[in-house]
């Protein structure tokens, strides 16, 4: 029996997160004042995200039986469905992580308050980004990711690289935002309306032609959410914000914040799903055109990198263009398993990024951070690591090769989904442009295996033999992460509970009635 009911379970989990940010930055900056250190503040931020975890598996178990829940609170319409459980899960999950990394990580660090109280918030926003149900809410949600996410990119604000990487983060993201409202504006305009439900009821399956003010708004979303997801050209911002700002940040912007990006855009795209032509072309298309881009220019892009974290960052793009490529397919043709092996690649993007930026930081942490040098971990400093720190260099081989598609890991698992899905279609251009995927994840290769031998070198760098040790807080959660990778990679079925209710409520987003291929 459940001790809170589906309802206040929904309510608490939008709201803990942040009814406790300011309370773990006012401990954090009392303890500071009186003892020197934010000790209680990381302890009460990690005990508020483990509870957040009683309210989302009460949600999450009305949502796996094949039902939604839906709130009113003051006029914001909620509604929490299989896509905000696959969200939630994946930031509440991480998020945790994050925070036992970051205790010795950031334990130095000025305002480490801060970084803790955001931390919440970051979590929060994205939760309530996914159980967005009107096209306003979506918005002020998004936007309060944005500007949370914003403030730990230029967490090292003293820094001349940080400081830039946040204020072109902010720059691009702002654009977005503003294109995002005027695109809000003109639905509300032309249909009276700013519910999901209701704006796809009028444009959605046939229920009428969408008018060029219609298209204009689907065009501004495209754009605007597209910066946060990065979408190649949009993804400018990137590779400086992911390299700048403190590793379990950046885990959290390559491992979930860009795909929360790409949640918002597929909620507000989805509830206007044709655009004109001599016959008509579902979104689908777009998504899809997107992905081979985002997949070449990914690949290309990582392949020249000399800085790992740079490098990480770049092989995000390309794995959007994975999860593009189930979505485009789901929504092209209406096939449930594509929209499923999206969502289950982005649960192991989310897994298998957040283990490669934690295990690149745990060794930035020691061959750079702990001597108070802040300068980034470059390709050649990995020589030899296993040697002295053997469970972080296996953490990054398993990530990087998980990353690059390799058997049975958990990232070949929901790749041969998605290229499964798209040769079902039988279509040309789409078995194409799965080939084309394939390549490209063989390719990706020539990027990850380099970090892997490097690693596993018997000679040492200077860097390597003068690092300093590493706590076991800070490799936990590598542990964690790399048993979810491998037994996910065994057991796929495992979270199909998840990734199959959000397959359907993509499905049934683009006017669709699910079709099933081969499950």
């Amino acid at each position: 029996m459940n001790i809170l009911s589906p309802d206040t379970a929904f309510l608490l989990l939008l709201a803990l997160p942040f009814a406790a940010s300011p309370v773990v930055y006012l401990v954090g900056r009392i303890s500071a004042r009186r003892a020197g250190g934010a000790g209680p503040a990381r302890w009460l931020a990690i005990l508020v995200m483990l509870a957040l975890w009683v309210p989302l598996v009460i949600t999450g178990q009305v949502v796996a039986g094949g039902s939604q829940l839906e709130l009113n609170v003051g006029g914001v319409a909620l509604r929490m469905d299989g896509i905000s459980l696959v969200l939630a899960g994946a930031a509440a999950g991480l998020g945790v992580l994050v925070l036992f990394f970051s205790i010795p990580y950031m334990a130095r660090e000025d305002n480490e308050e801060k970084f803790y109280a955001l931390m919440l918030v970051i979590v929060g926003a994205m939760i309530g980004l996914g159980c967005a149900n009107d096209l306003f809410n979506l918005w002020v949600w998004f936007e309060t990711m944005t500007v949370s996410s914003y403030l730990l990119v230029a967490f090292y604000h003293n820094q001349r690289g940080s400081l830039e990487a946040g204020f072109k983060y902010l720059v691009q993201s702002a654009v977005g935002s503003v294109l995002v409202m005027f695109g809000v504006a003109i639905v509300f305009a032309t249909t009276g309306t700013l519910r999901l439900t209701e704006i796809a009821a009028a444009y959605g399956a046939g229920g009428g032609a969408p008018s060029l003010a219609i298209l204009a708004a689907g065009g501004l979303f495209i754009i605007g959410f597209g910066v946060k997801s990065a979408l190649v050209p949009m993804h400018t911002w990137l590779p400086d914000a992911h390299s700048k700002a403190p590793s379990g940040i950046s885990a959290m912007l390559s491992g979930i914040v860009i795909e929360a990006g790409l949640v918002a855009m597929l909620r507000s795209a989805g509830s206007l799903p044709v655009l004109p032509g001599g016959e008509q072309i579902s979104w689908g298309v777009l998504l899809l055109g997107f992905a081979a881009l985002n997949i070449l220019a990914g690949n290309l892009l990582a392949l020249r990198q000399k800085e790992v974290k740079r490098l990480l960052a770049y092989s995000s793009l390309s794995h959007m263009g994975y999860m593009l490529l189930g979505f485009g397919v789901a929504a092209a043709f209406h096939l449930q398993d594509a929209a499923a092996g999206g969502f289950f690649h982005l649960i192991n993007h989310a897994l298998m990024k957040g283990l490669a930026f934690l295990a690149a930081g745990v060794l930035l942490y020691a061959l750079h951070i702990a001597r108070g040098d802040h300068s980034p971990l470059m390709v050649d400093d990995l020589n030899g690591a296993s040697r002295r720190y053997p469970l972080a260099a296996f953490a990054l081989s398993v990530a990087v090769l998980a990353l690059g598609g390799l058997p049975p890991l958990a990232g070949f698992m929901s790749k041969w989904q998605i290229f499964v899905a798209g040769a079902e279609t039988r279509n040309l251009w789409v078995i194409l442009l799965v080939v084309f995927a394939a390549l490209n994840s063989v390719l990706s290769l020539g990027y990850y295996a380099p970090l892997v031998n490097r690693m596993y070198r018997r000679e040492t760098s200077e860097v390597v033999q003068a690092g300093a040790k590493v706590r076991w807080i800070m490799s936990a959660p590598l542990v964690v992460l790399v048993a979810a990778v491998v037994v996910l990679g065994v057991m796929p079925w495992l979270i199909s509970g998840i990734t199959n209710p959000a397959g359907d409520t993509l499905i049934s987003m683009f006017g669709g009635a699910a079709m099933m291929a081969g499950r």
